[in-house]
């Protein structure tokens, strides 16, 4: 009986070593990830350090280092260290000194003001706002790493609010364009520049609000057309920065933010900032660079899409396209016997709906184009087609 008892508590030891020794070769990992806290990624976490293929952003008085690995990102925080290690040693200050100046307390003192900008190609050119360079007598572009250049104006387009910048210094890095007619709303972007003109580099992130924006033009910005709404934080300075999806590529330029309503802003607002796509950027620069302005197709119209609501209020014949609410003397939609009143339905075979750019219908062209315009005239209810010869855009217009 006793060695029957002591066979039996020997058999229990091995068993129970043997299914301790399988619970720590094959779940002790487990069981350790179980109990381990969350890594978390704080804003003290150190920066990582800069290398010739990768430059990184740094503090302008704390240099700090990252870890390779990238730990998960707290529960509604965007990780945005992706984006930044690849475009922002490629974001500037741009300084303009003002053609004008100020008598300030010691003399006559030049007048500045400050934005941002994106290197977009190694040869030296940077795209910014119009606003930023508008006026200048100089520029000078600071890098990410603080090291100072003169810049020289390529050329503007006012209509778009761009501009290009070349500078004959070595550049640190190029940041590259992504593709903005694929952004959705709830896409997380990132957002770049030199905030209030003194903290260079600022980064912020949120999502895309919306897209195909437009926001009317008052007594101090143009009419802005299809542009990219975001809740990243923009202030004054971070004009011409980038916006950027996570993986660092260009989406978007930032241009503007809206923080109330009406003529005294007694509805504030907070998140409603603005950039233009980067497809529009990419045209437009391109243009600059290789003609030193943008060369814009001109139609000569004045125009209000048309709505169901519109429609019903004018009595229109048509619920969709373009009412013609004024015609430029002269031009080619005067030449081609549109007036006000005339309604568009189709540009070039393509129907018109209320969300469609006629600017961007237009640039799919070049000056002296013969395009097609399908119409209704005022008071007639059947269409007809017109030839239209498209004319360069006149200045200020």
């Amino acid at each position: 009986m006793l060695r029957a008892v002591r066979i039996f508590f020997a058999s229990l030891l091995v068993i129970l070593l043997v299914a301790l020794t399988a619970v720590s070769a094959a779940g002790g990992a487990g069981i350790a990830s179980f109990f381990q806290p969350q890594s978390v990624a704080l804003v003290s976490q150190p920066a990582q350090a800069a290398s010739p293929a990768t430059a990184t952003i740094t503090a302008p008085s704390v240099n700090q280092t990252l870890d390779t690995q990238s730990p998960p990102a707290q529960a509604g925080v965007i990780d945005a260290r992706t984006a930044v290690r690849a475009s922002g040693p490629a974001v500037v200050t741009v300084v303009n000194q003002l053609s004008n100046s100020n008598q300030g307390f010691l003399g006559q003192q030049a007048a500045t003001a400050m934005g941002s900008g994106v290197i977009i190609d190694s040869a030296g050119y940077i795209i910014t706002n119009d606003h930023v360079v508008e006026g200048q007598q100089s520029l000078q572009i600071i890098f990410s790493d603080g090291t100072k250049t003169a810049g020289t104006l390529v050329g503007a387009d006012p209509f778009s609010d761009l501009a290009v910048i070349k500078v004959t210094s070595k550049v640190p890095a190029v940041a590259h364009f992504g593709d903005s007619d694929k952004l959705e709303p709830g896409q997380p972007v990132v957002a770049i520049g030199s905030a209030l003109g003194d903290f260079a580099n600022t980064v912020t992130a949120g999502v895309v609000s919306a897209v195909h924006r437009d926001l009317d033009a008052n007594s101090t910005t143009p009419s802005m057309k299809d542009l990219i709404q975001t809740d990243a934080a923009i202030n004054h300075g971070n004009s011409g920065g980038p916006l950027l999806d996570l993986t660092g590529s260009v989406i978007g330029i930032n241009v503007a933010v809206v923080r109330g309503t009406g003529a005294t802003g007694t509805d504030v607002a907070e998140g409603l900032g603005f950039a233009i796509p980067s497809n529009t950027a990419q045209k437009i620069s391109s243009q600059i660079i290789t003609k030193g302005y943008v060369e814009r197709p001109f139609l000569g119209i004045s125009y209000q899409p048309i709505t169901r609501q519109i429609a019903a209020y004018y009595n229109l014949s048509r619920d969709s396209g373009l009412l013609i609410t004024d015609v430029t003397p002269g031009s080619p939609a005067s030449s081609a016997g549109l007036k006000a009143g005339t309604i568009i339905t189709e540009f070039n075979g393509t129907a018109i709906t209320s969300d469609m750019s006629l600017m961007e219908l237009l640039m799919a062209y070049k000056v002296g184009d013969t395009i097609k315009l399908t119409i209704v005239q005022p008071d007639a209810t059947t269409e007809q087609t017109v030839n239209v010869t498209l004319a360069q855009r006149p200045p200020g217009q």
